[in-house]
């Protein structure tokens, strides 16, 4: 890595946020409120497993009450939605979370819309959207949210800055693109029809690569000095791929040895060497996810129990 490349420490920066969300926590606490959150696990799937238990696990460290609710997998969709109109009624529930993914028999859209917008913590009812896109304040998709903390906190500038987001998804591309273009970046979104994306990641100031494909963005596809911030997180398992994009790296050569796989974003770890900063993978992105879901929450309770407490 060359010495000028800035590497954005998620860990740091979200351990940052945890400590300001504790400090909102405890003076809300003073006034008598606690903000909750009720994640809902549906199965058995152990991934999504162990991302609950430390979403739980953080709510209880930083002050926040915690609800985990582990229907079946043969739950129907209606008896989800009962479900869920039970979390939106009740008072003490300030944020409510829906694990992905369902089961297919469920039907996912109508669940995630049936949560009261107010306690919608993962920002993907289309009135936060639709909040979000006009400017208003919103409960925002917390990967996306965590992204802009990071430039922020890093002192990085937005205004005037060619952004060139890679990837359209709900969750993070269309809202990332939406927050850049709110902080006055220029924003250019490419995805899987875009004719010669390197035509355009060439010229970014800041790129956000989120399409989920190892190594996609090249060293020759990024501009010198630019901002890289890199939300993919995939698995490689071949040791070929992984001699690739790490060569003669012996830390995550015996990490692949130890482990039969290690992880690598969707930027080529070359294309570090020309940056200006850039996120890290894992300890970047990703690392922000759940400080921000902390965040939301507080956030809501905030809004939710009126103006005294908006200044807590």
């Amino acid at each position: 890595m060359t010495t000028t490349a800035k590497v954005l420490n998620g860990i740091e920066i979200a351990a940052e946020i945890k400590a300001e969300v504790a400090t909102e926590v405890r003076a809300l606490k003073a006034m008598g409120v606690t903000p909750g959150l009720a994640v809902v696990l549906v199965g058995h799937v152990a991934a999504s497993e162990i991302y609950v238990r430390s979403k739980v696990k953080t709510c209880a460290e930083l002050g926040l009450w915690s609800e985990m609710l582990t229907p079946p997998e043969t739950i129907t969709t209606d008896e989800m939605l009962a479900l869920i109109a039970e979390l939106n009624a009740r008072d003490e529930v300030d944020g409510i979370l829906v694990q992905l993914p369902l089961p297919k028999h469920v039907d996912t859209r109508r669940l995630l819309e049936a949560v009261s917008p107010e306690k919608d913590v993962d920002g993907f009812h289309p009135i936060n959207a639709g909040r979000l896109q006009s400017g208003q304040s919103a409960l925002a998709p917390c990967t996306p949210a965590g992204i802009m903390e990071i430039l922020r906190r890093s002192n990085l500038p937005m205004a005037g800055q060619h952004a060139v987001v890679l990837g359209r998804s709900d969750i993070v591309g269309k809202p990332i693109a939406m927050m850049l273009l709110h902080a006055n970046a220029t924003v250019t979104v490419c995805h899987s029809k875009t004719v010669d994306i390197g035509r355009y990641t060439r010229d970014a100031d800041i790129l956000v690569a989120a399409i989920g494909r190892p190594g996609f963005v090249m060293a020759e596809m990024v501009k010198p000095g630019a901002t890289l911030i890199d939300v993919g997180i995939n698995r490689v398992t071949d040791a070929a791929e992984v001699e690739r994009f790490f060569p003669g790296d012996a830390e995550r050569a015996a990490q692949f040895t130890r482990r039969g796989s290690t992880l690598v974003g969707d930027i080529d770890p070359a294309a570090f060497e020309l940056a200006g900063a850039y996120t890290p993978v894992p300890g970047g992105v990703g690392a922000l996810t759940i400080a921000m879901l902390m965040a939301n929450t507080v956030q809501a309770a905030k809004a939710r129990r009126g103006p005294a407490a908006a200044k807590a």
